[in-house]
């Protein structure tokens, strides 16, 4: 079964209007995505950062689907490599995608997609559903996050530095959005697509 996802409530039929609304929502969604990664908390002892991006990624698979999440995404990193300040702390530069935290913003790319594909399953309807779908993301990201790492500092050092300081983080945010995304389909009473 296919269900919608939040961005397609409002979608126009005319396929004309649906493209601008497409491509509104995916360079908004990269806003949403540059301002969460502005919410930037250096750890003393890691070159990555705590922030609110890999949240902000995910929300934006969930609430945009997969191909539009995924283009977000992807529009997002080009517009970091390019010279525009939207990784985290204001930051930019290609050196971003293949230093310590390249892994980690890679990682959006599945993790963005798989939480979209899922949504559009529905799996954003419910509790249970809900919070293995942001697990998944994000041991999607930081997966790819801690592999790209291990590879400069050693997989020991990786999870010192990449992992254990955002445990505590990983858990918040997973139970506020937990408990948001379903009461907002609730709100809206929505059901599959017909």
């Amino acid at each position: 079964m296919t269900y919608l996802t939040y961005a397609d409530l409002l979608r126009p039929n005319i396929k004309r209007n649906a493209l601008i609304y497409d491509l509104v929502l995916i360079t908004g969604a990269t806003i949403f995505m540059a301002l969460s990664a502005q919410i930037a908390i250096p750890v003393p002892f890691s070159p990555v950062p705590i922030t609110g991006q890999t949240l902000a990624v995910l929300l934006t698979g969930i609430l945009l689907g997969s191909k539009r999440g995924s283009a977000a995404v992807l529009l997002y990193l080009a517009e970091g490599m390019s010279g525009l300040p939207v990784f985290a702390g204001g930051s930019f530069g290609i050196h971003h995608l293949i230093g310590p935290t390249g892994g980690y913003l890679f990682g959006f790319i599945p993790g963005v997609y798989v939480c979209g594909l899922l949504a559009e399953r529905g799996w954003d309807r419910t509790f249970i559903q809900t919070l293995v779908l942001l697990i998944t993301g994000k041991i999607m990201i930081y997966t790819c996050g801690l592999l790209w790492l291990a590879h400069l500092v050693g997989f020991d050092n990786a999870l010192m530095m990449g992992l254990y300081p955002f445990l505590p983080g990983i858990v918040i945010k997973i139970i506020l959005a937990t408990a948001l995304l379903p009461l907002g389909w609730k709100f809206l009473g929505q059901r599959k697509r017909e």
